[in-house]
């Protein structure tokens, strides 16, 4: 298919020869692009456009491609990075997290030693108050019991004290 093109190539550009010339001469006359005045429509072979656009394209579109293909294979390595990027930062994060919970349960650790000092005292103190209260209750039963002695003493000194005073003699 491309020998038949080639084949055809080859007559119409032998054929197209004074168009490339007349061509060429009037692409030699100078174009003043800043004229003022618009620039008339040049009459130009649409095989002769063709054939331009086609070695134009065959001369850059391979450096195009092969600057397509970088720039897809950049943009992918990117992603790449990105991707690897947010797992560091996640890890850091998590890692982050993971010194926090640790500071948190040394800091429940110290709160749970003074929680236990406490709760001792506590006991102790719940000893000593349980002691004390024996020990008054004991003061006070004995306070009763030597004020109970004392009154039986004064009771008996008092009935003494009657059967000691004379009697009147009953007459008979």
């Amino acid at each position: 298919m491309e020998a038949e093109g080639m084949e055809e190539e080859g007559h119409s550009s032998q054929s197209e020869l004074p168009d490339l010339q007349s061509t060429q001469q009037q692409q030699h006359q100078p174009l003043d692009l800043q004229s003022p005045t618009p620039v008339e429509n040049i009459d130009v072979d649409k095989k002769v456009v063709d054939k331009l656009t086609e070695g134009f394209l065959s001369n850059y579109l391979p450096d195009l491609q092969n600057s397509k293909r970088a720039l897809q294979e950049l943009t992918q390595n990117q992603l790449i990075l990105l991707d690897t990027l947010d797992q560091e930062v996640t890890k850091f994060r998590e890692c982050n997290t993971l010194l926090d919970l640790n500071s948190l349960f040394t800091e429940a650790k110290v709160y749970q030693s003074k929680l236990v000092n406490i709760r001792k005292e506590m006991i102790m103190l719940h000893e000593k108050t349980t002691k004390l209260k024996k020990r008054a209750l004991k003061l006070q039963q004995q306070k009763q019991k030597e004020a109970l002695e004392k009154e039986q003493q004064r009771e008996k000194e008092l009935e003494r004290e009657r059967q000691l005073i004379a009697k009147p003699a009953k007459r008979t």
